[in-house]
């Protein structure tokens, strides 16, 4: 469909909304010509689609993200955002140690956005999906006072057994696979008002998740396993609950990017925060019996053992962490 066929007469392409548009244009404009995976039976179009599941299970999850909570379009391009959203859903779907098969996206947002923005961000949504081998077969359009976009995403386990929070035990050794603080140090740029360095920035903007790690971790006989979202240390703490064991972490262990230093001692602050803090990079983190080898780009950075009188939680060099683990949902909003 050419840019023209949503345009009405007289309007520019950049500017007219959706109001002026109609749902159904713009679901067209977005779905049409797109390529699918194999394991996408019926794409968009029906009351529903139909996705293999050769595996005979089907994994699931789903995140929602909301304008001025989780992203501004002042500071992303509607594309980065739609990339975000696919990244946070199908890193879930990589922590139980699943391949990423398809998206849902459920999507809400004023009457007088550009239909243009919906566009990009679909081609986000796309983009990041076809990145990990998924499709987007199927969604909805809504009004709403922001834009809001959630996203379901689908994923096979190949024959695995999934990978639970609950399966960490004393012995294992705890490693991360993928970014930790880029996001966290990026959006402390963005808070400061600067759009540089541009590494950080579109870290925030972007995650990078290592989706086949998970698999790869499950395949190694990894015995939990969970997507950085929150923050490494929030995150591990619903593991040690989960598995009801305490998570060492050494800090040691951690090599603070020379990037992140750099703009730690611009801005006044500690980087090893962002590390073990900083949320959204959607890295793993996973436990391993100790006498397993770790899969390709995999680092070790603690141990597991019982919880002592503490109960379950999550120690730096031997101590409970001073200040905020990560980032703490309703405390703001």
């Amino acid at each position: 469909m050419s840019p023209s066929a949503i345009t009405p007469e007289g309007g520019s392409e950049a500017s007219v909304s959706l109001r002026e548009v109609g749902e159904f244009r713009v679901i067209d404009r977005i779905t049409t010509d797109r390529v699918q995976p194999d394991t996408t039976l019926l794409g968009p179009g029906d009351d529903s689609a139909v996705v293999a599941a050769p595996d005979g299970r089907v994994v699931a999850c789903t995140d929602v993200l909301v304008e001025g909570v989780h992203f501004r379009l002042d500071w992303s391009t509607p594309e980065q955002v739609g990339r975000k959203a696919a990244a946070a859903n199908m890193a879930d779907v990589a922590a139980m140690g699943a391949v990423p098969t398809s998206l849902l996206v459920g999507l809400a947002c004023p009457s007088e956005t550009p239909a243009k923005q919906l566009e990009e961000l679909a081609d986000g949504l796309w983009a990041e999906a076809s990145s990990a081998g998924a499709g987007l077969v199927g969604g909805d359009l809504t009004s709403g006072p922001v834009m809001v976009v959630s996203v379901t995403a689908l994923g096979s386990l190949q024959g695995r057994e999934p990978v639970l929070r609950s399966g960490a035990r004393p012995g294992d050794r705890v490693a991360v696979c993928g970014r930790l603080g880029w996001s966290a140090a990026g959006l402390a740029v963005l808070g400061r008002g600067f759009r540089s360095p541009a590494e950080l920035v579109n870290a925030h903007r972007v995650p990078v998740p290592p989706y086949a790690a998970g698999p790869a971790a499950a395949a190694a006989g990894a015995t939990s396993m969970i997507d950085v979202s929150d923050g490494l240390l929030a995150d591990l703490a619903h593991v040690a609950r989960a598995s009801a064991v305490a998570v060492r972490l050494r800090s040691r262990a951690f090599t603070v990017p020379a990037r992140l230093a750099e703009i730690g001692s611009a801005l006044g602050l500690d980087p090893l925060r962002w590390l073990l803090t900083g949320g959204e990079d959607h890295a793993l983190v996973a436990t391993f019996p100790p006498d397993t080898a770790l899969p390709a780009d995999w680092a070790e950075v603690g141990t597991v053992e019982p919880a002592d009188s503490a109960g379950p939680e999550v120690t730096v060099d031997g101590r409970p962490y001073d200040g905020d683990a990560g980032w703490i949902h309703f405390a703001k909003y």
